[in-house]
């Protein structure tokens, strides 16, 4: 068994854990929490054994072999590179790290304590995406990534009423581009690479983060094209378009009921289904890594993250928008 202790008490910890259910040798084992009544109130619904409330104290518990980080963002690189001091696999919530500088320490880190760090971005392990890739020869050229990700967030209607959440305070390095855009970036990264250059535009709130926004990326033959936006819907899907057909992908942050669109008006329905929740599939990646003493994913690999984490620097610091973590 590989046994996980979880920062942070959200929904999302929540979705891991139940994903977490259905891997061989998952084991939750510990909770961390600022306060010891919830990590207990967290323990006792899942039923984890231990709870603290110090990162450091549960990196340091021999009954723990690896982390989840789910705290706010500008929290992730203290906590992971806490955690891999003493040796403990991570794998750590999207975006990995505030900035580029944050994101190279904590692979550095886990260089030099030979554990296994992997950002936990769902998409690029779930089936779909693996169809994605088998599939994309069949369009010849490509010519146009677009990767569209805009969801009206619940916390809006309080920021508009006058109280800014965490999802808008930029002291977590929050914000539309890091919390959703994240997810139009790193498929382009993993599949294409790092573009040659990209220019960003954003709506920027009153808070200092950005609502919403968007990255024309050039590549070599041919352009990105990432949306976002935490201020309004959109129901238009994302593309791969090519010479000789478009791939259609409904949801880019969780790849299902993918299609293939020919110009002669074929249609290759790409039939790959999940068989189980979005966020086992990275969790059953994290674990097979760990137990084989691998120390990074061949797919959100060390690269793959460091080239977004670059991506999104650079995107920020043309919409004007900078954090606290920036200056430290």
């Amino acid at each position: 068994m590989i046994r996980f202790g979880v920062i942070g008490t959200n929904f999302i910890t929540k979705l891991m854990i139940e994903a977490g259910q259905e891997v061989a040798d998952f084991e939750l084992k510990a909770v961390y929490s600022r306060t010891k009544a919830k990590a207990q109130q967290f323990a006792e619904e899942y039923g984890a054994d231990l709870t603290f409330t110090s990162v450091e104290e549960m990196a340091q518990c021999e009954e723990v072999d690896a982390i989840y980080i789910a705290s706010p963002n500008s929290f992730h690189a203290g906590q992971a590179i806490t955690a891999m001091k003493y040796g403990k696999h991570v794998l750590c919530e999207k975006p990995m790290a505030s900035n580029q500088r944050e994101a190279a320490r904590m692979v550095e880190t886990a260089k030099e304590n030979n554990v296994l760090l992997m950002e936990a971005i769902k998409s690029t392990l779930m089936p779909g995406f693996a169809s994605i890739q088998e599939h994309l020869h069949k369009i010849g050229k490509v010519r146009r990534y677009v990767g569209n990700f805009c969801k009206y967030s619940s916390r809006y209607d309080t920021y508009r009423e006058g109280t800014v959440l965490n999802a808008f305070n930029p002291a977590f390095s929050n914000g539309s581009l890091m919390d959703l855009g994240v997810y139009g970036v790193y498929p382009m990264v993993v599949l294409f690479g790092n573009p040659k250059s990209l220019k960003a535009n954003g709506v920027a709130l009153a808070s200092g983060v950005d609502g919403q926004g968007s990255i024309l990326a050039e590549y070599e033959g041919m352009e990105a094209v990432v949306t976002h936006s935490k201020i309004n819907h959109s129901y238009a899907f994302s593309e791969i378009q090519g010479e000789e057909g478009v791939i259609i992908i409904p949801n880019i942050s969780e790849p299902k009921d993918i299609e293939i669109r020919f110009n002669d008006g074929a249609v290759n329905v790409l039939d790959r289904q999940d068989e189980f929740p979005p966020m086992y599939y990275e969790l059953q990646e994290f674990i097979s890594l760990a137990k084989e003493g691998k120390t990074q994913s061949a797919v959100n690999s060390y690269k793959n993250t460091l080239i977004t984490s670059q991506i999104l620097q650079e995107a920020r610091r043309q919409m004007g928008i900078s954090y606290p973590a920036d200056q430290n």
